[in-house]
């Protein structure tokens, strides 16, 4: 881990309390138009669409985190062609002093989230696999929660962190 003052590591901390806020939000608008589907049937294809971007969405506000943690703590983002798959891995590892993020596995859950993403940019709504989205739909609640108390148990660490070395 580079070197990082206790401001910093708050600022930090503060800045991924922001994106677990918004990660929050977008959970309370996933309930909403699954809440939509059951109502009005008829639409499902519309609801179904706006859930894949809403999963879509979900990854891109973890990625963020970890782009926040790489950035502040390691010092630079991974490149190269595959450099999400490998961000997201770097995650579940203990890397230059700082603890694992995640999970093993719930980095494994979350990598089906990223080529979910992938699918998601590169094809028209209409082309998402019904069945699939729904897989993902059912995945996601327990996903979530695990990211959100593994990510707060790190925002933890770095306040502790920031208060040990201040």
């Amino acid at each position: 881990m580079r070197e990082i003052s206790s401001d910093a590591l708050r600022e930090m901390a503060n800045d991924l309390e922001v994106e677990l806020d918004r990660l929050e939000r977008l959970n309370r608008e996933i309930v909403r138009v699954q809440g939509e589907i059951k109502s009005d049937s008829a639409r499902a294809d519309l609801f179904y669409e706006n859930l894949a971007l809403k999963l879509h969405n979900f990854y891109t506000g973890c990625e963020r985190i970890f782009q926040i943690i790489a950035s502040e703590l390691n010092g630079a983002l991974p490149s190269g062609y595959d450099w999400h798959k490998r961000l997201l891995s770097r995650m579940s590892l203990v890397r230059e002093g700082r603890p694992a993020i995640l999970s093993v596995e719930t980095a494994r859950q979350l990598d089906e989230f990223l080529a979910f993403r992938h699918v998601v940019r590169n094809n028209y709504g209409f082309e998402l696999n019904p069945h699939r989205l729904e897989e993902l739909i059912n995945k996601y609640p327990a996903v979530y929660h695990e990211f959100e108390v593994q990510v707060r148990n790190f925002v933890k660490w770095l306040l502790t962190l920031a208060k040990e070395i201040a």
